[in-house]
């Protein structure tokens, strides 16, 4: 049974996404100005890694996105697609501009995730676990399976938002660890910017998805 739809509660929606949009926009107008104020980090530094491979991330996740909302017609689920659709698009341009900035290459000189498997930073953030838990080359964490992808495209209507959403929470979670991780390993002013904002946001709609899918 799909969730109850309700004037009260889109509105509710339309003010998150809303909010949400507004906070991307502002980092990625911060990140913007301030990327000319900080060194180049190196090509195997964790801010280009980080930058390489959250844009796969997050492009994913507008994938996804995109494909549910072709396949449903909840006006919530349809809201939050584009919300996530529009915030990701765009944080992945901005972590294009930077290494593009920074004159480094779109394409990594070394597996996926080998930046997530090297120390922290001594006596700055926390270490959040992720270090030893990965294996350069190794999945990045929540990324949806091709099989995955393939069932969702062949949904339509509640199933296939129940799908979403259960894959969007994970791809979320996946992305909050990528960003703890390179807070843990990298003082670039603006991936700590844009970190937080990841940590913040998708924290924020893992909570909101997570309602939503109680609700079916």
């Amino acid at each position: 049974m799909a969730p109850e739809k309700s004037p009260n509660r889109t509105r509710r929606l339309v003010a998150f996404g809303v909010a949400l949009v507004l906070v991307a926009v502002g980092a990625f107008a911060i990140g913007r100005l301030s990327t000319s104020f900080v060194g180049t980090p190196s090509n195997t530094s964790a801010a280009a890694g980080f930058a390489r491979d959250m844009q796969v991330h997050h492009d994913q996740g507008v994938e996804l996105a995109m494909i549910v909302r072709d396949e449903s017609d909840n006006a919530d689920i349809r809201l939050l697609a584009y919300d996530i659709a529009t915030t990701q698009s765009n944080q992945s341009g901005q972590m294009q501009s930077w290494l593009n900035s920074w004159q480094l290459p779109q394409a990594a000189p070394e597996p996926a995730m080998t930046w997530m498997t090297r120390p922290t930073l001594a006596g700055t953030g926390h270490d959040h676990g992720t270090e030893g838990a990965h294996s350069p080359g190794d999945p990045m964490p929540g990324l949806a399976t091709q099989a995955q992808i393939d069932e969702l495209k062949s949904l339509t209507g509640p199933e296939a938002e129940k799908l979403f959403l259960q894959l969007m929470i994970a791809h979320h979670q996946g992305a909050v660890e990528m960003a703890e991780a390179v807070l843990d390993r990298t003082d670039v002013r603006v991936v700590r910017q844009l970190a937080t904002t990841i940590i913040t946001s998708q924290t924020a709609e893992i909570e909101y998805m997570t309602a939503l899918l109680a609700a079916y």
